[in-house]
């Protein structure tokens, strides 16, 4: 059984990021805050739980507007020694913003078209809104905030109409961005910020994180799974929610059988996804495979750090298959993958046939 995470904008916990934390606290108090920050690292590592628990901590004026002396802010999670940005989920200003009724807070997310799907990017008419709401008054005489979640999702016109915000930021207005790959945003946008990178956490930590979310998960299983999720508790916790731990294991089990694979295996793991309603199986099968073969790439080039992202027992399997291609055969293997599993999703083809296709392209790497 798998505990509900809250979303960000209810979510009272962060751990991991406490030297983050400190850092924006400090900024805020200096009296010098930059007028928009831009928070990047890998997905669901807690940016946009953070961008929201700062948003919080700046419209309680750092929990001043809470009675005076009190200790009800303090020993919240990631607010050790008072360092942290926490705010009770009883304060006014965290309901408020949890329910999307504080008159100087605004989120800009991926917004519902006329059909009432979500679309699958954030339009100028989401982001115009952020101008809208920066060209009022506060209404509490104080700071205004937004929050994008997540700006690499910005359409073109979208970005444009970011920039223009940013380039004329008016007095007592924050503006934070979260991005997976800042890379994606353009270079006027990220000079106009700055920055904050947080970190994945250690492994152990989001072992720990997925023990509350998942009690009744054995150690082995929620260390295997922190292993898969590279410091980020989101991707744990997603993981453990599609099978992504069952799916590793029977891949790995597969991998291991070549450069001679175990045709009958391979078929029975294939036809897991050739049934209505596995599509996001299908996905997370996919995913976890690219995951497993970038690492094995960045093996064996040497990468700097490689020997620690796999367990003892993968790294034999990794050793053995890293010798038997070249690099170069390796990165034909990449793409070609990479293109079978992308035209999977866009071209609607037979998912068991493209699964079989793909061990078959690391059969012949390997036996070539």
């Amino acid at each position: 059984m798998i505990d509900d995470l809250p979303p960000p904008r209810e979510n009272p916990d962060l751990k991991g990021h406490e030297e983050a934390e400190a850092f924006l606290k400090n900024a805020f108090q200096s009296g010098r805050m930059a007028h928009a920050w831009l928070f990047s690292g890998p997905e669901g590592i807690g940016k946009a739980t953070l961008a929201f628990r700062f948003a919080r901590f700046v419209l309680s004026d750092g929990g001043e507007a809470a009675v005076q002396g009190d200790d009800l802010f303090g020993g919240g999670a990631g607010d050790e020694e008072g360092s942290g940005l926490y705010i009770p989920p009883q304060h006014p200003v965290f309901r408020r913003i949890a329910v999307g009724g504080h008159t100087d807070f605004l989120a800009v997310e991926r917004s519902l078209d006329d059909k009432g799907k979500l679309r699958n990017e954030i339009v100028v008419s989401d982001v115009r809104a952020i101008g809208q709401f920066f060209g009022l008054t506060a209404g509490e005489g104080g700071w205004r905030v937004v929050v994008v979640d997540c700006a690499d999702e910005m359409n073109a016109n979208a970005a444009n109409a970011l920039l223009k915000v940013l380039e004329e930021p008016p007095n007592r207005a924050l503006l934070l961005l979260v991005s997976h790959n800042p890379a994606r945003l353009a270079a006027t946008i990220r000079s106009r910020c700055a920055k904050l990178a947080l970190k994945p956490l250690p492994e152990d930590a989001v072992s720990a994180l997925i023990g509350e979310h998942i009690p009744d998960l054995g150690a082995e299983d929620a260390q295997a799974l922190a292993h898969l999720a590279d410091g980020s508790p989101g991707r744990a916790l997603a993981l453990a929610a599609e099978g992504g731990l069952e799916l590793y294991r029977d891949m790995t089990g597969l991998l291991e059988t070549l450069p001679q694979l175990d045709v009958g295996a391979l078929h029975a793991f294939g036809s897991r996804f050739g049934r209505a309603g596995t599509e996001d199986a299908f996905r997370t099968a996919g995913g976890l495979l690219r995951w497993w073969l970038a690492r094995l790439i960045l093996t064996a080039a040497g990468g700097e750090g490689s020997e620690a992202r796999f367990t003892p027992e993968e790294e034999a399997l990794v050793s053995r298959l890293g010798k038997a291609a070249g690099l170069d055969r390796w990165f034909e293997v990449w793409e070609k993958i990479n293109h079978l599993l992308a035209k999977a999703d866009h071209a609607n083809l037979d998912r068991k046939q493209v699964v079989l296709n793909v061990f078959l392209t690391l059969e012949n790497a390997v036996r070539s």
